[in-house]
């Protein structure tokens, strides 16, 4: 008997794909999954870490994104709009692998995104040279560490929907993305939406839910 149970209806009941956490999962499970999925449905795979995709027997069977540390099972299918309706911003380019856990995550559900790297408020005119780009953006997912101060600057600026990812990025009293996580929570611009620390995979299923209202 599996000690899994995939649940194939997602798309249908919630609009978007199956997902397994493959973190605290040992290779003989994810395998083990992935035959189950194989004939049935594509698979979203987060937190597939480099050592555990090299000893899959199925890893032919995936696309790996190593940065992002995600997999996808089976045919992906290209974005319904080429124009993007999502901007994942980063304040870093240290933050880039959350945001790219992100975009792979909207890329596995079928919609574009545009991500404009490294635009911190510790140089301020990098996110001002942007800002032309993000200002028409519906939905804004904002992956920061240390202060996270960037998505209360972006709320401040545009009107669109921002989501807020704090990252564990940071020295000493960062405290592994706490400090970015709180800094978030009391911010004093309106509006903002936060997941939870690294929560990449999150913050791209709140867009997804946020354009499907829309």
């Amino acid at each position: 008997m599996n000690d899994f149970v995939l649940d194939y209806e997602r798309p249908a009941r919630i609009g978007f794909g199956e997902a397994i956490f493959c973190a605290g999962k040992t290779a003989a499970q994810i395998d083990a999954i992935i035959a189950d999925a194989e004939r049935r449905s594509v698979l979203l795979l987060t937190r597939l870490a480099p050592e555990i995709f090299a000893g899959l027997d199925a890893r032919r069977l995936l696309d790996y994104d190593p940065l992002s540390r995600t997999a996808f099972l089976g045919p992906v299918a290209p974005p319904a709009k080429s124009v993007a309706d999502i901007a994942i911003v980063t304040a870093g380019t240290s933050d880039l692998a959350v945001a790219r856990e992100a975009a792979r995550t909207l890329q596995f559900n079928g919609v574009a995104c545009t991500t404009i790297a490294d635009i911190g408020v510790a140089g301020l005119w990098r996110l001002l040279s942007r800002l032309d780009d993000l200002k028409n953006m519906p939905v804004i997912i904002a992956v920061a560490g240390m202060d996270a101060a960037l998505p209360t600057v972006l709320g401040g600026l545009v009107s669109g929907c921002i989501i807020a990812v704090p990252t564990s990025v940071g020295y000493g009293v960062a405290a592994g993305g706490h400090a970015a996580l709180n800094s978030i929570l009391s911010s004093c611009a309106p509006g903002i939406l936060t997941v939870n620390i690294d929560n990449g995979y999150g913050a791209a299923c709140a867009a997804l839910r946020v354009l499907r209202v829309a």
